[in-house]
């Protein structure tokens, strides 16, 4: 039997930059290669995207502050609609062959919503995790919220604001509405990137000024008191989730460095102690965000949980971390899944939904 041939695709333009590469290291150690040939292709901060030969080429690439993808390598080009050569080499000429699958190990913009995932669509190559759609309502705070909403699935109250509202954004309005304190997000940005926790006017100014930094679109968010649960979800027609676990945050709240750098930034309990009931309510909850987001091959879902035990959806990850802190993985592994088994179940989903696709007519006869 050959070998699957895995284009693995890591890096992007996106301030989420060292997290993928850092995940990246980790599934590209998880591929059994009995199965996979692998294909590295490195895609630098300025969206260039550079086929690492042998190796990931990383700088520093112990530390996850200072990892850096090493600028080696051809550059290349994705060919729209090619059956073979979909990417080529620009400077040579040269094709990296047929690749059956590309698993995107890519996190926030330029990776996570949907416009990578558009590109791998138009070049015919099955790619792994959420299509255009659901990538990009995921991404989107706004949207996403909206969405759940009109699904009846429990959230946050927040208010939606451009930049063109940036000089009519009233603190005493926010607070009326939203009590105090306030999270201020930007709307397209995962990982915490961008948010502050706002107790005053003055909070209020800062944090506005950081947000639109990463986005034209931000929220403004109610602060929840309770727990935070989060639980993994894995699937196409018929997802699947995992057993929850919960963020004990040592900080105010659950911010980058807690979830990337610091490995004490946080305390992880895997499985979450919860009663039976609840754990089904919560896999349930999981499930139907994901379905009502039209998600499809993964996703983490975030939660809260009230001492008075109501849930509320926070925020759904379609290409959730693959870190050696990250949840994502984890919770599979408590559930019964090895990382290595999860790699093999994300490539066979990407390939089967692939496979559906091309049946589909693209002509009227």
């Amino acid at each position: 039997m050959s070998k699957i041939r895995v284009g693995l695709l890591f890096g992007g333009k996106s301030p989420e930059h060292e997290v993928s590469l850092q995940s990246a290291k980790n599934v590209l150690a998880a591929l059994d290669r009995d199965r996979y040939d692998v294909v590295l292709i490195g895609i630098d901060k300025s969206g260039k995207w550079h086929w690492h030969q042998g190796s990931m080429n990383l700088l520093n690439e112990d530390d996850p502050k200072l990892i850096r993808l090493s600028p080696v390598g051809h550059e290349l080009a994705v060919v729209p609609g090619a059956e073979t050569g979909q990417i080529i080499s620009v400077s040579g000429g040269k094709d990296l062959g047929r690749i059956d699958v590309i698993f995107p190990v890519l996190h926030g913009s330029f990776g996570e919503d949907g416009t990578v995932q558009g590109l791998l669509k138009l070049a015919n190559i099955p790619f792994v995790g959420a299509g255009v759609l659901g990538s990009a309502a995921g991404m989107d705070k706004d949207v996403m919220k909206r969405l759940l909403r009109a699904d009846n699935i429990p959230i946050a109250d927040f208010l939606t604001f451009t930049y063109n509202d940036r000089n009519k954004i009233d603190y005493d309005e926010v607070t009326n509405k939203l009590g105090s304190p306030v999270f201020v997000k930007p709307a397209n940005m995962g990982s915490s990137v961008g948010i502050s926790k706002v107790y005053d006017r003055g909070g209020l100014e800062k944090a506005l000024d950081l947000a639109f930094q990463y986005d034209t679109k931000i929220i403004i968010e109610e602060n929840i008191v309770g727990r935070e649960l989060e639980c993994s979800v894995l699937g196409n027609e018929e997802p699947a989730a995992s057993l929850p676990g919960e963020i004990l945050p040592q900080a105010d709240f659950y911010s980058y460095e807690a979830k990337y750098i610091d490995e004490k930034g946080a305390l992880l309990d895997i499985p979450a102690k919860l009663s039976r009931e609840k754990t089904e309510e919560i896999q349930h909850l999981a499930i139907k965000t994901y379905r009502s987001l039209c998600c499809e091959g993964m996703a983490r879902v975030d939660f809260f949980l009230k001492e008075n035990g109501e849930v509320l959806v926070n925020e759904i990850n379609t290409l959730p971390g693959f870190t050696r802190i990250s949840m994502y993985p984890k919770m599979w592994e408590a559930s019964g899944l090895s990382y290595s088994k999860l790699i093999d179940k994300l490539i066979q989903l990407a390939l089967e939904r692939f496979r559906r696709e091309q049946s589909l007519k693209t002509n009227v006869e």
